[in-house]
């Protein structure tokens, strides 16, 4: 059997799988974010660690856990956990999400000026490497005393076997990889005032980082287990669907929403803010597109309006609206700034078009089109650095909709397949990646095969000249706000 931990922004979860790939048993639970400042989001990784453990002890109440072999880790990525010279965490760590080292951006761009050749990507506020010039320039006593700087699954690792240890995928989220050569860059560590010693040690994501400590294996009944690199959540969510070659592609449907196509080698645009970073397993990479607020969207908009929940919204919009109806408003869904294609951590959110006449529903349908236009506009900038694909695979909460599995077809003009295990996500992956360490004779397609379809998306060809207008519309909407955000 093998385990995968899933550290994701709104919760852990954790499942167990078996030598066929199925999952067996899962738990999962919750954490909250702290957002004290406008722009700021935090968390604290003491949680992570608790809710792990809370996770853990549900799978070892329910089943044996004694055939466990290896544990793959999966999380949300950029975030900078800082610990000092003991291993203790000096500050709450700042998430993906967090919009307030614009400044820091510049400033690193300005000292590398190949920065963008190094890492194949913009410096974002999102990124890592940002967030710790921020910590350098505001909150100096804490900057003095990082010892080790850690993503927030890699702060799992450490705590599961004490080892401080990264993989690929996520590392290229930190501004610090040089993306096509694999390794830590120098001149771009520099730039923030550190070293290859504040840094952890690379893997692949299918090597074995270290293993559980004993204490922890007596506590969950398991024996000698391996800690596998793991993944970024996106990637590790790719490897759960079996996007694992070039031409595969997936829309992610979480909090936030990523497109993710798979390349056989290194190449970026970075002038469209399209993420260019590496794959799960060797000699991959892949190109990203992120829209920071998307099933979040809906739930921000269900807390607000009334709506008991998210699945309520969209029973209301599927049985109270009308598809191509010219009345529905438009929504830009920056709740908490853009990435791609604009960069832009100060972009707001707001309806437009809102009259007396409109309902509820109308608006929670401008919610959820505002969304899939976003990623749409992502899904465009990806193709058009030059990848084909043959159709995109969804997965994430957002993807148990079939209303909106049928609405991103529409919307985008792509084909859309919803898999198997599709709702299960990065946890998926993390636990595949774990299958591969300890079976080094399998090769990665066999042990992650694209799972069954069960569910298939044309575009509704009647409705194309509808969103090309409604898309053309929001696009200029964005632009035209652009200088009152």
């Amino acid at each position: 059997m093998y385990i995968g931990i899933d550290l994701g922004t709104s919760g852990v979860k954790t499942i167990v799988t078996d030598e066929s790939g199925k999952v067996v048993a899962s738990a999962s639970a919750p954490l909250t974010v702290s957002m004290p400042k406008p722009l700021w989001s935090e968390q604290q990784p003491e949680d992570w660690w608790q809710a792990t453990c809370e996770t853990l002890d549900q799978l070892a109440s329910q089943m044996s856990l004694e055939q466990v072999k290896s544990i793959g880790l999966a999380g949300q990525m950029h975030g900078a956990t800082l610990l000092d010279r003991h291993g203790n965490v000096l500050r709450p760590a700042i998430l993906w999400n967090d919009g307030r080292s614009a400044k820091q951006c510049s400033d690193i761009e300005k000292t590398v000026s190949n920065a963008r050749s190094i890492t194949g990507n913009i410096v974002m506020p999102g990124f890592t490497a940002p967030k710790l010039l921020w910590v350098k320039d505001n909150e100096p006593d804490i900057y003095q005393q990082i010892a080790k700087v850690l993503l927030p699954k890699d702060y799992l690792r450490y705590k599961l076997s004490g080892e401080f240890a990264s993989d690929m995928s996520d590392s290229a989220g930190t501004s610090w990889l040089d993306v096509g050569k694999r390794n830590w860059s120098q001149s771009m560590l520099m730039a923030c005032g550190l070293n290859e010693s504040h840094m952890p040690k690379l893997y692949e994501g299918t090597a074995i980082t270290g293993y559980l400590f004993n204490s922890l294996a007596q506590r969950w009944g398991m024996k000698s287990v391996e800690i596998v690199a793991g993944a970024g959540d996106n990637a590790a969510g790719a490897i759960g669907c079996g996007i694992v070659e070039p031409g595969q592609a997936m829309l992610s449907l979480g909090t936030s929403g990523v497109y993710f196509a798979v390349t056989k080698d290194f190449r970026s645009k970075p002038e469209s803010a399209v993420h260019s970073f590496c794959h799960a397993m060797p000699d991959r990479w892949h190109l990203m597109s992120v829209v920071l607020s998307a099933a979040s969207c809906l739930q921000w908009f269900a807390n607000n309006s009334g709506y008991p929940d998210v699945a309520s919204l969209l029973e209301d919009v599927e049985s109270n609206t009308r598809e191509d109806d010219p009345d529905t408003p438009f929504f830009l869904p920056y709740l908490t700034g853009e990435r791609t294609p604009h960069n832009n951590p100060n972009a707001k959110a707001g309806f437009f078009g809102v009259t007396a006449s409109t309902t509820r529903a109308q608006m929670a349908q401008a919610v959820i089109q505002g969304v899939s236009m976003a990623l749409a506009d992502g899904i465009d900038v990806v193709h058009n650095c030059g990848v084909n694909v043959a159709g995109i695979s969804l997965i994430g909460g957002g993807a148990k909709s079939v209303y909106w599995r049928q609405l991103l077809a529409n919307v985008s003009g792509v084909p859309m397949d919803y898999r198997e295990g599709g709702d299960v996500g990065p946890a998926l992956g993390a636990a595949r990646l774990a299958q591969v360490a300890s079976n080094p004779q399998q090769s990665i397609s066999d042990i992650c095969p694209v799972p069954n379809r069960i569910g298939a998306y044309e575009p509704n060809r009647s409705l194309r000249d509808y969103y090309h207008h409604r898309r053309q519309k929001f696009r200029e909407l964005y632009f035209s706000l652009e200088p009152l955000f």
